[in-house]
């Protein structure tokens, strides 16, 4: 590749350790300030504050760090989350995840290891 040329990735970018293709990616040096909406899935390497609202599935990698009330299908998370998160499916945390904010979800996974404050509503 010449020096200074875009990368190219195939879209979908495949993320087997959360088990989704995401045409979305937020990378590790990225910082979103604001409202993220879609239909799509979504990977966070990066930093999002504000608000997400997706209807598809949101996976928070190591690096990843959100600061924002989230409304989802699903959530899996194993870097830092600070606020709500309304899952309508599920809601994990995986160990050594950071969230700090209240769970709303019909299912909610918390890892040995996972570090949570908050509470949990189940009844969806």
């Amino acid at each position: 590749m010449r020096r200074g040329a875009p990368r190219r990735f195939p879209l979908p970018l495949r993320f087997p350790q959360a088990d989704i293709m995401a045409n979305t990616v937020i990378g590790s040096t990225i910082v979103i300030d604001g409202e993220i909406t879609g239909d799509e899935d979504l990977v966070v390497q990066g930093t999002v504050k504000g608000r997400v609202s997706l209807r598809e599935n949101i996976f928070v990698e190591e690096s990843g760090v959100v600061e924002a009330n989230v409304e989802t299908a699903t959530i899996t998370i194993h870097g830092r989350v600070t606020g709500d998160i309304h899952a309508t499916e599920r809601a994990e945390l995986k160990s050594n995840c950071r969230v700090v904010g209240d769970i709303r979800a019909p299912r909610v996974l918390i890892a040995d290891g996972a570090s949570f404050k908050g509470s949990v509503d189940m009844d969806g």
